[in-house]
């Protein structure tokens, strides 16, 4: 009767446990109300973190060296100006959908995309402490440099799927055993 239930017990597979996805926690599976709730926050948050940015930049922009210039240069370097930030919003735009795009075709396995962030959260430490100074050297070009910024990570935020979640997504199929969703 024992070696007929552990006989039973080999033959069924263990349950395979959810992974969770940073900033998504599990709710990315069943892609619920609370998965929902989790990615209109993120989105609202960096919104607002948007919203900051272009107000610093456009306070440094509007400072020193645009005050010192002639008024009908002024209005050249503005229109320069907006130009430009609306040519950088859309590269940005463009260069995160195509590294998306490549994130996609080979996404990250759920406990690689914890460490990759690590690893890009250390970077982004020492590129803002030695960033400080040329960024406010840079205050005549700000506005397009943060234009970029908001394209690239309004990118982030339009995809339907990121490459953690269908990476997390082919690495539980792979575990439970089906092989429907291979790599294309």
């Amino acid at each position: 009767m024992a070696s007929k239930a552990s006989s039973e017990a080999a033959a069924s597979p263990a349950p395979v446990r959810i992974p969770e996805l940073p900033g998504l926690g599990t709710t990315w599976y069943a892609r619920g109300p609370r998965y929902w709730l989790r990615r209109t926050v993120n989105t609202l948050f960096l919104f607002l973190v948007f919203a900051f940015l272009c107000y610093i930049a456009l306070v440094l922009y509007s400072g020193a060296p645009r005050t010192y210039l002639p008024l009908r240069a002024r209005r050249v370097w503005d229109i320069v100006q907006i130009v430009a930030s609306c040519v950088t919003l859309v590269w940005g735009w463009v260069s995160q959908r195509r590294k998306l795009r490549r994130l996609l075709q080979d996404p990250p396995a759920p406990g690689a995309v914890r460490a990759v962030r690590q690893a890009e959260s250390r970077r982004a430490v020492y590129w803002s402490r030695a960033g400080l100074i040329p960024l406010l050297l840079a205050s005549p070009i700000l506005p397009p440099i943060v234009a970029w910024c908001v394209g690239a990570m309004t990118a982030l935020l339009a995809v339907r799927e990121s490459p953690s979640e269908v990476g997390a997504r082919r690495w539980l199929e792979e575990q439970k055993g089906r092989s429907g969703t291979s790599r294309r």
